[in-house]
């Protein structure tokens, strides 16, 4: 997750100009969402960006968190979470009204009208998945078969977005993109 945290702060650096200043909405009350927070917080500062945080632990702490980070941020960096999966459209609209570009993990965020995501292909763990139960029906010990790390990540860039913000996404990068929602 390091690595990931890191390649979705250098994707972002990419389309926002002089990208200085991140913010990161963490529920602070799951364990995970505080473990990315911290990988976060460690490749921005390798990256050289300074990094807010927005506390959250639940739904109505999201409007006040968007209010405190009115002017100190020029990105937000979602996390892909319970709480903030359940609320991403609320997120996302509050973040394209606060005119902040936005970095999630997974694609079903931007659909919901985030700007991009960078994140593991699931169909294709799925598929890697049924691959591990066909070798284990066919006799294979789970305990011998090796633990794979996910392989396919796909990056999905929303043009509506981009252009609602403001942001021209360089031909370069939408040439990298797995998918382009217009």
């Amino acid at each position: 997750m390091g690595d990931l945290a890191g390649k979705r702060l250098e994707l972002l650096r990419e389309v926002v100009p002089g990208l200085r200043r991140v913010a990161i909405m963490a529920n602070v009350g799951n364990p995970f969402s505080v473990l990315e927070l911290g990988e976060v917080q460690a490749a921005a500062g390798t990256l050289g960006l300074e990094l807010v945080t927005l506390e959250i632990r639940h739904a109505q702490d999201i409007v006040p968190a968007f209010e405190a980070l009115k002017g100190r941020s020029e990105a937000l960096y979602v996390p892909t979470e319970p709480l903030i999966n359940t609320n991403r459209i609320r997120i996302n609209i509050l973040a394209a009204g606060a005119r902040l570009p936005t970095m999630h993990g997974t694609r079903d965020y931007v659909e919901a009208g985030g700007l991009m995501s960078y994140g593991v292909n699931f169909p294709d763990l799925f598929r890697r998945a049924a691959d591990y139960v066909d070798k284990i029906l066919r006799g294979t010990k789970p305990s011998d078969i090796p633990v794979e790390q996910p392989t396919k990540f796909d990056l999905i860039i929303n043009l509506t977005t981009a252009k609602a913000l403001g942001l021209t996404i360089p031909e370069a990068f939408l040439a990298r993109a797995d998918e382009v929602i217009e």
